[in-house]
């Protein structure tokens, strides 16, 4: 399980005369199984990500994997603990082929038919990509799509993903539904999403709604998405009308 106890994230501000507190007091249990964190731009989501993933260390609170507390750790040392991050935009990495790069997330060696069943796993040809170049000949969709392979590869306790769908065609989203949905019901652990989409959201077992850098609601899927739906809806009829009375 994953806790995080009264986590907060303060930085100095633009003009380094003051703080602003970007996270403030998050408190969240993450069980095993499909949590999406939703919520507006700028509210603290992809923060709380990298807080979560060792990029960011809080500034006060405490982050605990399975009782024991992380909070110190390094990146590199909470991914040896079990926490695999995938970033809103992949890296790429010249000179290194898919196949390296599934190997290496695997953490120990694995047949070149180990890590084409992996690419196969997310929908990818293997034949066509295992000897490619993680390069900028990739599109975003493909580079998400082998990053995801990698977190498979991994099999780790916590599977973190900030945006996956951030910059990528429908035909690739439709395809990262389907990964998603098939690692809800293959793969143990946790499984975290930072997402606005509502197909995302539909698929999670919890939805956790972050916003002005807290929690504003935290419960089943059954209890907080039908609210959120509601008040997004309401949202875009308010701003209708106002732009009705504008035309006017």
């Amino acid at each position: 399980m994953l806790e995080l106890r009264n986590v907060s994230f303060t930085v100095d501000n633009e003009n380094g005369d003051g703080k602003v507190d970007i996270l403030k007091d998050i408190s969240l249990k993450i069980d095993n199984g499909f949590v999406a964190i939703t919520g507006p731009n700028g509210g603290g989501k992809s923060t709380l990500a990298k807080i979560i993933a060792g990029v960011y260390q809080p500034t006060g609170g405490q982050i605990l994997l399975d009782g024991e507390d992380i909070t110190n750790l390094s990146v590199t040392d909470r991914a040896k603990k079990g926490i695999s991050f995938a970033f809103q935009q992949p890296v790429r990495f010249k000179g290194i082929t898919v196949n390296d790069l599934i190997r290496l997330a695997a953490g120990h060696p694995i047949s070149v038919s180990d890590a084409c069943d992996y690419l196969s796993q997310v929908g990818l040809c293997a034949r066509d990509y295992i000897n490619r170049e993680v390069n900028a000949s990739l599109s975003g969709g493909e580079l998400k799509r082998i990053e995801i392979a990698t977190v498979l590869a991994r099999g780790t306790k916590v599977s973190l993903f900030d945006e996956p769908e951030a910059g990528i065609d429908l035909w690739s989203f439709n395809n990262l539904i389907n990964v998603f949905e098939r690692m809800h019901s293959t793969l143990g652990g946790s499984i975290i999403i930072i997402s606005h989409q509502e197909r995302i959201l539909n698929i999670a077992d919890k939805v956790a709604v972050i916003a002005n850098g807290e929690v504003k609601a935290y419960g089943a899927k059954s209890d907080i998405l039908p609210e959120l739906l509601d008040a997004s809806a309401e949202a875009c009829k308010v701003l209708t009308e106002n732009m009705k009375g504008v035309a006017e």
